[in-house]
């Protein structure tokens, strides 16, 4: 019995830590076709597409300057980024696309909403530019 009530709030703390601590994002595995893919436009053409396509498509998670902060980023389970980190900047251009256009857990897939990739393309330029200074 003295060992049951020594167990019982270690039990009790452990139940609480693992209530209140979602478990890591597993790691977002891209394809290395992904990887290595070149960008196929200009980001110096049609940059303001690339926004208006952003601010229809991810603004309202992903937030107006990238930081994961939109009004309906409260509702997502996930990890939702801060575009401005040099961290997610490192990426290749392929693997934010690939990220784009399939999405995983709460980021939808955008292969039907944009059936275009050049679309895709331009809201990687777009989201280029939101590079913290």
């Amino acid at each position: 019995m003295k060992t049951m009530k020594k167990l019982l709030p270690i039990a009790f703390l452990t139940l609480l830590f693992f209530a209140f601590n979602s478990p890591p994002q597993e790691e977002w595995v891209v394809p290395e076709e992904y990887v290595n893919m070149k960008n196929p436009t200009d980001p110096a053409v049609d940059l303001n597409i690339g926004k208006a396509l952003y601010k229809k498509h991810c603004q309202s998670c992903h937030g107006k300057e990238g930081y994961g902060d939109g009004p309906k980023a409260a509702d997502q389970k996930g990890d939702l980024g801060d575009f401005s980190t040099a961290e997610y900047q490192s990426q290749t251009d392929g693997e934010l696309f690939y990220k784009t256009s399939f999405g995983r857990d709460d980021m939808p897939e955008y292969t039907k909403k944009m059936p275009d990739d050049e679309d895709r393309w331009l809201i990687v330029n777009y989201m280029r530019t939101m590079l913290e200074e």
